[in-house]
């Protein structure tokens, strides 16, 4: 099915362009999110009559989205979540749990525009891209921790899920002397 674009759609085309998809990639996706537009006759000519205002219309949103991107990009943010030992979690972390803690955090992100291939499934630093427009893409820190003073020391760069080494000759001779004390063996 051919389509004209209204609008950049990422490894597929620029505004304007007419090109060729899979029907179902038209009829569910590029149609009802008025991304494009059958390539018919009739919608050809009405394009190019609408094509300045869809322009700059285009161009409105992508300063706005800039605007956004200024402040957004680089942030960090904290998601509290449980884990077992190993710093694998309980749960996951979704798009829909990273919008939400952007949005409380003051900007206005839609879960859409979250670029996440799979759920965050452990603790540490993610660096995450979000997608605020078809030309603008920013990229977030999001620290998956425990607790606050975790979270902390995440972010100064600790390891939490490592596990301290206990010093075995120091711990011998903390025996040893703890024994020698009592009376039972000599040093």
């Amino acid at each position: 099915m051919e389509v004209i674009l209204l609008e950049r759609v990422a490894k597929l085309g620029q505004m304007g362009e007419t090109v060729k998809v899979r029907s179902g990639y038209a009829r569910n996706f590029l149609l009802p999110r008025g991304k494009a537009l059958r390539a018919t006759e009739t919608n050809k000519k009405h394009f190019e009559q609408q094509r300045a205002q869809l322009e700059a219309r285009n161009l409105e949103r992508r300063k706005e989205a800039e605007a956004v991107a200024e402040k957004l990009n680089g942030q960090s943010f904290i998601i509290l979540r449980q884990s077992g030992e190993t710093g694998v979690l309980y749960g996951s972390v979704s798009t829909r749990d990273l919008a939400e803690v952007m949005t409380q955090n003051g900007f206005t992100v839609d879960r859409n525009q979250i670029v996440l291939n799979a759920p965050i499934k452990t603790l540490g630093m993610h660096s995450v891209p979000v997608t605020l427009h078809p030309e603008v893409e920013v990229t977030v820190t999001i620290n998956v921790a425990r607790s606050p003073e975790e979270a902390e020391r995440q972010a100064r760069g600790e390891e939490v899920t490592a596990r301290e080494e206990t010093n075995l000759d120091d711990l011998g001779l903390e025996v040893g002397a703890a024994l020698a004390e009592a009376g039972d063996v000599e040093l």
